[in-house]
């Protein structure tokens, strides 16, 4: 007799697809992966060979355990930390192996379904176009504000990115959003042929990281603790909240998802892999071009896992000047995806904690920006109650 989790296990298997929508899918979230993936390769020395294997390996695993498109991207927090203070690979994966244990812990004692119901929707919704904003502002620094007129990384290409995503949206036949990954390549290669020719096969095994005292307290201070409140936040209450939207009953959990964000970071980051979340971002960059079910994650991750086996480090020079004009249009169209999904917010109260809540996250951070928000849900809710008070009491007179 089946148990649940056997009976779940295979109503995902049969709920895969392999099409060209799911491989469409597959390739919209490269816009936030590859940035901070190639920025802690080159600033940090992180192995890219060893960070695209294990990212596709979660990739494989989070399709098969939820059935759904769900992103496997760099954590964040530590990442940009990371890259700006130029943390050594020991220090990140110390500042992974934390997170994921502090979540794991929540998880266990089931905080997250707890802050899964006490949160209102209308603060995971404030997050969400709070990150919706970023993205779309992020897309057009990278793609338009940040490169010339002209070449082979600039404004025209990503126009042309832009017409190219709207003209093939309805076309049957061919996958905007991989149309536009292989014209941003064949820009690329034509510009630059040399960097095809760096290439080389080969793949070096991974090994477990040495890990000090001092990586310890490092990666605590300067990763783990910016990242744990961004993870549970994004990664767990926004993603489950999202995929309810997207599939209905067929969503994910909170606490699934932080027992896959927490195993992927305590098991992967000791031996070289970059810290892994479950953003609501590539969610909604999945859905948005196509993906509906796990087989879009593991088209992505199977690419992940086979480039790294093949090229390894050396595909480093080739990823790390693809055109940034069309990762910025693919991370601006994803991020219009996710703001959208705040148009279901009704009522004056509900609208002002989305706009006031997500203006401060804009402003600060996720974290503050969520603390402020939670102020305001009970600055509101305080004033209610003591309206409806004033005005039972002068029902009272009146009838009196």
């Amino acid at each position: 007799m089946m148990n649940a989790g056997e009976g779940q296990f295979r109503r995902n298997l049969a709920s895969l697809r392999f099409n060209r929508s799911e491989a469409n899918g597959a390739v919209a979230d490269l816009g936030t992966f590859l940035p901070l993936l190639l920025g802690m390769a080159v600033r940090c020395g992180l192995h890219l060979g060893h960070a695209l294997l294990f990212a596709g390996i979660a990739g494989v695993v989070a399709g098969l355990a939820f059935g759904l498109p769900i992103p496997i991207q760099p954590m964040k927090a530590i990442g940009i930390v990371a890259i700006a203070q130029g943390m050594s690979v020991a220090e990140i994966a110390a500042a992974g192996v934390l997170t994921g244990v502090a979540v794991l812990l929540l998880a266990a004692m089931g905080m997250m379904d707890r802050l899964a119901r006490a949160v209102p929707k209308s603060l995971v919704r404030a997050l969400q176009l709070a990150l919706g904003v970023k993205l779309i502002s992020t897309g057009f620094t990278m793609g338009i504000a940040s490169v010339p007129w002209m070449g082979a990384d600039s404004v025209v290409l990503a126009a042309i990115s832009i017409v190219l995503l709207v003209w093939l949206r309805s076309s049957r036949r061919v996958p905007e959003a991989l149309a536009v990954c292989a014209f941003g390549l064949a820009a690329l290669v034509v510009a630059q042929p040399h960097l095809a020719a760096s290439l080389r096969l080969g793949f070096e095994r991974p090994a477990l990281q040495s890990i000090s005292a001092f990586d310890w307290v490092a990666g605590l201070w300067r990763g783990a603790i910016p990242q744990i409140p961004l993870t549970i936040l994004n990664s767990v209450l926004a993603v489950s909240l999202l995929t309810a939207d997207f599939f209905g009953e067929r969503g994910a959990g909170p606490r699934k998802l932080a027992v896959s964000v927490g195993l992927l970071n305590v098991l992967f980051c000791p031996f070289g892999a970059m810290p892994m979340c479950h953003g609501a971002g590539g969610l909604a960059a999945h859905y948005r071009f196509g993906g509906r079910t796990g087989g879009c994650a593991i088209i992505l991750g199977a690419a992940n896992i086979a480039l790294a086996l093949l090229f390894g480090s050396s595909l480093l020079p080739l990823l790390s000047q693809y055109p940034r004009s069309v990762l910025g249009v693919l991370l601006a169209f994803s991020g219009l995806e996710l703001a959208l999904v705040c148009r279901d917010q009704k009522g004056a109260r509900n609208i002002a904690v989305l706009l006031l809540s997500a203006m401060a996250c804009i402003v600060t951070n996720f974290a503050v920006g969520f603390l402020f928000g939670w102020v305001v849900v009970v600055l509101l809710r305080t004033w209610e109650r003591r309206r409806h008070a004033r005005k039972e009491v002068a029902g009272v007179f009146a009838r009196g």
